[in-house]
């Protein structure tokens, strides 16, 4: 590690911040410690500080108003995977609460010479099962088949779907996936989600009761688990992260891309709507009502969601306040812009700081 990363990010917190130990100290104090171990350890305030940091750098992101906000949960003692998936599991519902869903982090033990720290090989910690239905694997899927392969992985490690009183059962289009978890040379172990972990909304629809007979239901929070967070040259391999849901990241995707649960032919039918023809529009008839049902469905359940009209406004006034204290605000078009209705939202209408895959802190792109 070099000391200059670590310096780098230490001139950022003492520009944004007053840490009680004076800059020049506690480089010192780092360059001693990288110079001895080869690494160092931060202190709990720059390890909160440069986690909300790599939330407001992540050009991907709209909902990054919100980044001083983020709640740190600091368990870098813990490398273990029985102790990373315990808390893991602790982080679900800490981040629920009951639906006010909060921005949380997990940080779990660093990568250290010749130490690897943990990591959680979910890309989030509750996914839905992708289940073959043949041996072909062109055929159909029941569940997410965005899901197919790691879902093979597990049930090669012997996974099965269970119920909740715990036998086996038949496979399901909402099977919850378990938590594979390693450590520093320690195989991959699996660990279940119990329910009272996972808070799932039942969907349906302000007008059409055949809705709920769908069985259709989505979980509450998204917690990405497989991006690592760097910090000042220190890498974080296992630090889930969650937020709260778009409407459209559900509906408009999840449920209703065709390489996802493909939704749209279904509804369209039940709609009674004309869909001979792309012409007829159809399937943007059927993606407002299933967004519809989803925004619905979350609110009459009490479970926070943003919705993209107001959170597209919000994040125009987190540029606005980027600008103001002269800081750069690195933005893919492309994931700001929601998959519907963009050009009704302030965001598609301007151009943006493009993104700098140099800037750190930084959550990472996942590893194979």
């Amino acid at each position: 590690m070099e000391v200059a990363e670590a310096k780098d990010f230490l001139e950022r917190l003492y520009a944004e911040s007053k840490p009680a130990t004076p800059f020049d100290q506690r480089l010192s104090q780092v360059a001693s410690e990288i110079d001895r171990t080869g690494s160092y350890l931060h202190t709990a305030g720059e390890l909160r500080f440069g986690a909300r940091l790599a939330w407001r750098n992540a050009a991907r992101c709209i909902g990054r108003l919100y980044w001083q906000s983020l709640a740190v949960r600091d368990r870098r003692h813990l490398d273990a995977p029985a102790d990373v998936a315990a808390e893991c599991i602790e982080h679900l519902r800490d981040a629920t609460r009951n639906g006010q869903i909060r921005a949380t982090l997990t940080v779990f033990a660093p990568d250290r010479p010749g130490r690897p720290g943990p990591k959680i090989h979910n890309e989030q910690l509750i996914r839905y099962a992708g289940h073959r239905l043949s041996a072909d694997r062109s055929g159909a899927v029941c569940g997410d088949p965005r899901m197919v392969d790691f879902t093979e992985r597990v049930k090669g490690l012997g996974w099965r779907p269970r119920a909740r009183h715990g036998e086996p059962r038949r496979e399901g289009a909402f099977d919850v996936l378990p938590l594979m978890v390693s450590g520093d040379d320690v195989e991959p172990e699996l660990f279940d989600l119990p329910g009272d972990a996972v808070l799932e909304v039942p969907l349906r629809h302000p007008e059409h009761p055949w809705f709920a007979d769908l069985g259709l239901r989505w979980y509450a929070v998204p917690a990405i688990s497989n991006m690592p967070l760097v910090i000042g040259g220190v890498r974080y391999p296992a630090a889930p992260f969650n937020g709260w849901y778009l409407n459209t990241e559900i509906g408009a995707r999840n449920l209703a891309d065709q390489d996802r649960y493909d939704l749209l032919p279904l509804i369209g039918r039940l709609l009674r709507l004309d869909v001979s023809s792309p012409r007829t529009l159809w399937r943007d008839r059927a993606l407002v009502e299933l967004v519809r049902a989803v925004q619905y469905s979350f609110d009459a359940d009490g479970v926070r969601m943003a919705d993209h009209h107001t959170e597209s406004e919000r994040f125009i006034t987190h540029v606005a306040n980027e600008e103001r204290a002269g800081r750069p605000c690195p933005t893919d078009w492309s994931w700001i812009v929601p998959p519907m209705s963009g050009g009704l939202t302030p965001v598609f209408h301007r151009y943006y700081d493009p993104p700098d895959d140099a800037l750190r802190p930084a959550f990472l792109p996942p590893e194979g």
